[in-house]
């Protein structure tokens, strides 16, 4: 068993962006665990509408 891991988990999220309103993607999250309990968020990204991958900087979540 490893004690340190990397996983990554996808979920979907509704996100606002300027310019195409308001969104639901699918955001992946690659996350540092540590014996199956993760402590880090390494990187997320996004899937565009387009099929791009894009950071999760250029857009916020909406509450």
């Amino acid at each position: 068993m490893r004690l340190i891991s990397v996983k990554r988990k996808t979920k979907k999220e509704k996100r606002f962006t300027e310019n195409m309103g308001m969104l639901t993607t699918k955001v992946v999250y690659i996350k540092k665990t540590f014996l199956s309990i993760p402590f880090k968020t390494l990187h997320k990204y996004r899937e565009t509408y387009y099929g791009e991958t894009k950071d999760c900087e250029h857009c916020v979540l909406n509450a």
